[in-house]
């Protein structure tokens, strides 16, 4: 990564941008974001007069031939993973990294989550899960998160996201929210993404760079896949290429937000030009739509 110096001064600055802009969001954030999650089975008692109908257990009504409710409590706090792309691709960037950005964007939620005294855990991942830490609280806790992700050299830096949500989906022991930040450039992942969404929420917030959109007209260049370190030379003053490099882009783009439509994420969209905190206000926007939703910030 960047300089670890400069990455902390950024994050220091993160935290009390974060503090101010939390403020009059922090609610959203915390109960109509992620509602619907707050509520623990903890007990089965008898049936009293004046209890709600709907919390009848019948099997257990039926054993006993007397009816009998289940008993809830609301969970006064959550649980956020941030599940982190260190792959190669995260490493593009024609100004800022993706993978720079992403830290940013990681840090000023993490801290958000923090503030609701909310659990926040990590997974680090590139074509397999490099760094798995369960959630806790705590600024202690999150500065040890914060530390694992400016420090982390990746083993590998090729991309399988599938390989993530199964090891997520496998180990979570309780109803989390997941929040994928990645450029999603990975192999097939829809169907363990749509069983890891079957019981949590889940929250993808994708980072693109506009030189991986639209290529400039700058005559001859060598592209090289930074994932598998394939080269070519391509000409990029032919204007019947450039197109149709900006219509592949455009496809994938819209066959990915397809894709989480199917599978009801919610989604969000950064350039790496753009201020962290352009994408913190976009998410709180985009959380609140509704089950899901999508959004470019612009």
């Amino acid at each position: 990564m960047d300089d670890r110096t400069e990455l902390i001064r950024q994050l220091k600055i993160i935290d009390l941008a974060t503090g101010a802009l939390v403020e009059g969001l922090q609610a959203g954030f915390h109960h109509s974001v992620f509602k619907g999650q707050g509520i623990e089975f903890t007990d089965i008692r008898e049936y009293v007069p004046g209890d709600d109908i709907r919390s009848i257990d019948w099997k257990v009504t039926a054993r006993y031939n007397h009816p009998f409710i289940k008993e809830f409590t609301e969970e006064r706090d959550q649980t956020f993973y941030f599940v982190f792309d260190v792959s190669g691709s995260a490493g593009f960037g024609s100004g800022t990294t993706k993978q720079r950005k992403l830290l940013e964007v990681t840090a000023s939620l993490a801290f958000a989550a923090i503030r609701n005294n909310d659990r926040i855990g990590l997974l680090l991942f590139s074509d397999r899960v490099e760094k798995y830490i369960p959630a806790g609280r705590g600024r202690k806790h999150l500065v040890r998160l914060l530390n694992v992700m400016i420090d982390h050299k990746a083993n590998s830096s090729k991309t399988d996201l599938a390989a993530a949500i199964r090891f997520l989906a496998s180990i979570l022991p309780r109803q989390s929210t997941v929040i994928i930040l990645s450029d999603f450039a990975s192999p097939p992942f829809s169907l363990p993404l749509r069983i890891l969404r079957r019981r949590h929420e889940v929250v993808a917030i994708r980072i693109t760079d506009p030189r991986e959109e639209e290529l400039p007209d700058i005559g001859l260049i060598e592209l090289e896949d930074s994932e598998t370190g394939e080269q070519i030379l391509v000409n990029t003053s032919d204007p019947a290429f450039r197109d149709r490099y900006r219509e592949q882009v455009a496809s994938v783009s819209k066959e990915l937000n397809m894709d989480f439509a199917r599978n009801r994420i919610r989604d969000v969209t950064l350039y790496t030009s753009e201020p962290y905190d352009v994408l913190l206000k976009r998410f709180f926007a985009v959380v609140k739509q509704g089950r899901y939703g999508h959004a470019r910030v612009l």
